[in-house]
């Protein structure tokens, strides 16, 4: 009974980080994305001025 237990609380344990990592990752494509996306709006912008 103990050891069935603490598997299944292993098992929360890892789901939680993994849901935690996957959720940084997203944030950190979500970040990246919008900096590419301000820098080619500034290129645009240079391009139209020349």
């Amino acid at each position: 009974m103990w050891m069935l237990w603490k598997k299944k609380h292993i098992s929360q344990v890892q789901v939680h980080r993994s849901s935690l990592g996957r959720s940084w990752y997203a944030i950190g494509v979500y970040r990246r994305s919008r900096k590419t996306s301000m820098m080619w709006k500034k290129d645009s912008k240079t391009s139209l001025m020349f």
